[in-house]
């Protein structure tokens, strides 16, 4: 379906949450690096509950959070400390992560605060342990230019990262607390993007620019977009956790489409003047003998059965709002939150197990119209009602508004409902951590970096690369290793570009461990190729070995995977050999017999002798036998 931006009145904004790269957390001393669940040596759990604010109020996401009373297992490990178990204060706010954060600002083009003045955030879900999250206003009203003109960037934070999730138990959470701490930046742009693409490019320039810093964190995790979208009648929503950049265009897409969707229902509904009476039946006598696995387990263990009638929403509780989601879906991600496994709807049953005359005993009880629908859940009674009554909540939404609400990203670019927006009662002053003056020495002292795409215009014109090459080189973290070996060594920059980034790619995928190579295993690679006692086909076998054995010079390396170079006199032996062995194939298919040829030649030869070399002397080779 496609959409006209323009006029649906969208209104997007992005926000991004990027890992710094420093030595230590936030607030305290502990390594920012990754650990294995595994390694865990100690775990224990909390129970974490909503406070009210300053002004006496709770925030509105916190009071959902404890709709179902969880239990929050934390696994930790010998690089664990006291204030990430949240059993002493936080340290002073980390010097190199502010210094980072500073220098990002710039970057943005933003206004500095004067003072840096820590806040609580409150978090309930469990991934702090302290059951709020700690963040620092850096600045506000900066800009980036775009295709489609300015953007302007509203803030940026200073916060600590939220522990990694391990396992959902639904009752219980497992996280880890190897993430916990970890100093981030979160960037919010104004509500200034007019499309998805508009989206997509924004969000790739404010990645550009973090990794220009060479001081965030790289990998899967390490950078999510969080995009906040609306449209004219609608509400805004904002999605979380978009970590690929080819998704943001998506996401924002497919917002505008549910948005759309749900407004078309809510007209429906509101012309068929529906309604929702609340009314609650407990139908767990006509599933006594039921097929439905489902239901019978859940019987058997004691739990219930609860239906309601929702007046006028046949039809429409199907009805598709995003691909593969419906109406019926909103409806069941807010069941799932009261700790149910969803709901049954009427517009897909009999299905699932559930008969047709189960069915019509339900709307007997129930006294439907045709027009009406009919929602079921199980669980236990307690969890059963809450989550009807979450159910009968969102019905009433559907007839009258889309709901502010946050929700997460779906690998395939929708969403499912999180929780509600939250609102500023979950804000209030961190008392423990002191306020930092930002000086203009501090601010006169800040090194800016060079952005990676000048600096890969800079590659393509310095270094000859092309397009492809310079942007790849320029983004990577080892841009200046390739600027120190192109400058000292007469070696081809392409060459370079491949050996950094391409072979090691190769190589981890054939599950060698190339996070034992350092810059010293490229440099020697690189230098012994360009003497040429080792040929640059052999440069993949070179780092094989040297990733095995790390504690090798590369000529210690070459020699034990045989790369030892050869004379020109040898590989015109080789060549010869085989041109000889094959004088059939060269006599049917003339020059075109040279790509099979030269194939055979080098696994001869084994990355021993330079392709051009070889190439050479095949050619030469085969006019000898065309001559005959």
């Amino acid at each position: 379906m496609a959409l006209d931006y323009h006029a649906l009145g969208l209104i997007c904004g992005i926000e991004i949450h990027q890992q710094l790269d420093t030595t230590c957390k936030l607030f305290c001393g502990c390594p920012t690096k990754h650990r294995e669940v595994e390694e865990s040596n100690f775990d224990f759990f909390r129970y974490l509950r909503p406070s009210r604010s300053e002004l006496g109020e709770i925030d509105r996401a916190a009071l959902e959070e404890v709709l179902v009373t969880r239990r929050f297992h934390y696994k930790s490990y010998d690089s664990t400390c006291l204030v990430e178990a949240d059993e002493e204060p936080p340290r002073e706010i980390n010097a190199e992560a502010l210094e980072i954060s500073l220098v990002i600002a710039r970057l943005l083009n933003m206004k500095i605060v004067d003072e840096l003045e820590t806040m609580r955030k409150m978090v309930i879900d469990g991934s702090n342990t302290s059951g709020f999250q700690r963040t620092g206003y850096v600045g506000s009203d900066g800009s980036i230019e775009t295709s489609l003109g300015a953007v302007g960037i509203s803030i940026l934070s200073l916060e600590e990262e939220a522990a990694r999730i391990i396992e959902d138990r639904g009752d219980s959470v497992v996280y880890s607390l190897d993430r916990l701490g970890i100093p981030l930046v979160e960037i919010g742009t104004a509500p200034d993007i007019v499309s998805p693409a508009h989206a997509r490019e924004v969000a790739s320039y404010l990645g550009m620019i973090l990794r220009s810093t060479g001081r965030v964190k790289r990998g899967l995790g390490t950078i999510r977009q969080d995009v906040n979208v609306s449209i004219k009648g609608g509400a805004r929503v904002e999605i979380k956790g978009v970590q690929a950049l080819n998704l943001v265009d998506k996401v924002v897409e497919f917002e505008a489409l549910r948005q759309v969707r749900l407004l078309e229902i809510r007209d429906e509904l509101v012309n068929r003047s529906s309604s929702v009476d609340g009314t609650v039946w407990d139908v767990t006598e006509i599933f006594a003998n039921t097929g439905s696995k489902v239901l019978a387990r859940s019987i058997k263990s004691g739990g219930v059965v609860l239906a309601c009638r929702l007046a006028g929403f046949a039809g429409l509780v199907g009805r598709e709002i995003q691909p593969d989601r419906r109406l019926g879906s909103e409806m069941s991600d807010r069941a799932k939150r009261a700790g149910v496994g969803g709901i049954f709807h009427s517009d897909e049953l009999p299905a699932y197990g559930v008969s047709a005359e189960e069915v019509r005993a339900v709307r007997s009880l129930l006294a439907t119209g045709e027009g009406d629908a009919v929602i079921m859940v199980t669980g236990p009674r307690d969890r059963a009602e809450k989550a009807l009554q979450a159910v009968l909540v969102r019905a009433r939404e559907a007839i009258a508004f889309v709901p502010e609400e946050t929700r997460r990203a779906l690998p395939n670019g929708c969403s499912e409902y999180m929780r509600p927006l939250p609102g500023s009662a979950r804000m209030y002053p961190e008392t423990d951590v002191p306020a930092v003056v930002i000086t203009d020495e501090m601010l006169g002292q800040l090194q800016l970096p060079e952005l990676s795409r000048e600096r890969a215009k800079r590659f393509e014109r310095e270094y000859g690369l092309n397009a492809e090459q310079a942007k790849v080189m320029a983004a990577s973290p080892s841009y200046p290793l390739f600027e120190e070996i192109v400058q000292n060594y007469p070696v081809s920059p392409s060459i370079v570009v491949r050996t950094l980034e391409t072979i090691p790619i190769e190589l981890a995928r054939a599950a060698v461990p190339v996070s034992n190579l350092i810059d010293r295993h490229y440099v020697e690679s690189l230098a012994i190729m360009a003497q040429g006692r080792v040929a640059k086909e052999g440069l993949t076998d070179l780092l094989r070995a040297l990733a095995e054995h790390p504690e090798m010079t590369a000529d210690e390396a070459a020699a034990t995977a045989g790369l030892a170079g050869v004379d020109e006199t040898e590989v015109e032996n080789a060549v010869r050999a085989i041109v000889a062995s094959k004088a059939d194939l060269v006599r049917s298919k003339g020059e075109r017999a040279a790509a099979p040829l030269m194939g055979l030649v080098m696994k001869e030869l084994r990355g021993k002798a330079d392709g051009g070399m070889v190439s050479a002397i095949l050619k030469k080779e085969i006019q000898n036998i065309l001559n005959e």
